[in-house]
């Protein structure tokens, strides 16, 4: 489910903003509404978390705090950094070419996308906070969020752990109050990554993954939930809602239903989100959500100074979509040695401890970290 996810945003990034003369929105607004994967993520990050920690953090915090920080930056860190550090040194290639062929080196803006003090902000995960413009690694806004939503997890899980079926669905009824005063203020828009308001985006959505999970150790409607025909629903229904450009405020229960769907699923649902492809692209999903940053910043600055390309309305739709297609091609290629070299190779250069928990396929990909 990660995977797909992520792929979704690729496409949200590249069809309906990369490639504006396409039009997508002219068909259907499931693309435009990419952004919605995101809730998809924080609301799966919960759940996952609270799986594979429930029983560290069930009573207390204790010393335990610091290792699963630690085994945090492990997960976002090395790719983060390595990324981060794609961006820069292909930022200084350009200037170094604009110095070759003007005689002069553009300076280092002090403020916008590319400035220094937008650099400190990614290098220690802030930019999240520190958010005037989406900048560097553009996508990784969502990472620094929830590195925040990281740091109070073990302090909340025993908290709704302890909790009883009433409280735990009060704690629903506040995160989703939160998500809706959210939308009021934003007129239905929860495409939110700019400053302190991005926290009450990403925190209530965490919360509800967790809730969630306890839902399904309950066995909350588990004869419903576990049926093909539950899962068809659940997936036509987001589908509807999301090709109709419905509110993004209902695609939260909706997520929420399908999450537990997946995970409770023993039909057929289940064998068709565990095959090997899915289960390879949950696998890299992270490093496919990075990576397709900087595969745009890249090709933007091939078209713009080896072609002389600089507006992307002017460029004829056959080209548009050949480039889209080779943009997600080359995004795919470079997941895959990404995660294993640099994700689960920088996990072990940290001594990330693996976790013995596992997690259904189809939600977490091959390892529930």
């Amino acid at each position: 489910m990660r995977g797909i996810a992520a792929l979704w945003v690729v496409l949200y990034h590249y069809s309906f903003q990369y490639f504006p003369n396409l039009h997508p929105d002219s068909y259907t607004h499931l693309v435009q509404k990419g952004y919605l994967a995101v809730d998809l993520f924080f609301m799966l990050s919960g759940f996952v978390l609270t799986h594979v920690y429930h029983d560290t953090f069930s009573r207390s915090v204790g010393d335990k705090y610091w290792s699963f920080l630690r085994a945090r930056i492990a997960r976002l860190y090395p790719l983060h950094l390595a990324v981060l550090l794609l961006f820069v040194a292909t930022a200084l290639a350009v200037r170094t070419v604009e110095y070759t062929a003007t005689g002069s080196f553009p300076a280092i803006p002090l403020k916008g996308a590319e400035s220094i003090w937008a650099l400190v902000a990614n290098l220690f995960m802030l930019q999240g906070l520190y958010a005037s413009v989406l900048s560097w690694n553009y996508p990784a806004w969502s990472i620094s969020l929830e590195f925040m939503a990281y740091l109070v997890f073990p302090f909340a899980l025993p908290w709704v752990w302890r909790s009883n079926g009433r409280t735990q669905a009060l704690m629903a009824a506040g995160a989703l109050a939160t998500l809706c005063l959210l939308a009021w203020a934003t007129q239905d828009n929860l495409n939110q990554w700019d400053g302190p308001q991005t926290l009450l985006r990403c925190l209530p959505e965490f919360l509800l993954g967790t809730l969630l999970y306890s839902a399904f150790r309950s066995g909350l409607a588990a004869s419903v939930l576990s049926s093909d025909l539950t899962m068809a629903g659940v997936v036509l229904a987001i589908l509807l809602l999301l090709h109709s450009g419905g509110p993004d405020l209902l695609a939260v229960p909706l997520f929420a239903l399908l999450i537990l769907a997946a995970v409770a699923n023993r039909g057929r649902a289940a064998g068709a989100l565990n095959v090997r492809p899915l289960v390879w692209l949950g696998d890299v999903s992270y490093s496919l959500y990075l990576i397709h940053g900087f595969v745009e910043y890249a090709t933007t600055r091939v078209l713009g100074l080896g072609l002389g390309i600089y507006d992307r309305k002017a460029l004829p739709g056959g080209w548009s979509m050949a480039l889209l297609v080779a943009m997600v091609t080359a995004c795919l290629l470079m997941a895959g040695p990404a995660y294993r070299r640099i994700e689960v190779g920088g996990r072990r250069l940290l001594r990330e401890r693996p976790n013995v928990g596992r997690l259904t396929l189809a939600v977490a990909g091959r390892r529930a970290d």
